[in-house]
């Protein structure tokens, strides 16, 4: 299945903590905190300003970001979950 987000909104797959902390401890899916990075799978149409003019992502595909815990509305798609959320919202690009 495919999707493509509209306006200015992003498409992004949180990535997975893991399971073991440092010291060998596992640490079960209730206490797992809420990924805050994820990888940008698609972007919207684009935002347009007054004048007309479309303005360019700052991120693209493939980017790694670093998203709010909170933030966008997941979304889940052939048993996968996802994020979708504004631009503007994403709170830097890693790496």
């Amino acid at each position: 299945m495919k999707i493509k987000p509209l306006g200015e909104r992003v498409l992004v797959e949180p990535l997975k903590e893991e399971e073991v902390a440092k010291g060998g401890i596992i640490i079960p899916d209730s206490a797992r905190e809420k990924p805050q990075e994820g990888k940008v799978v698609a972007v919207g149409t684009g935002k347009i300003d007054k004048d007309g003019k479309k303005i360019a992502f700052n991120v693209k595909v493939g980017d790694t970001v670093l998203m709010p815990k909170y933030g966008g509305t997941e979304v889940k798609l052939a048993g996968k979950t996802y994020q979708i959320m504004r631009e503007e919202d994403i709170l830097a690009v890693i790496g």
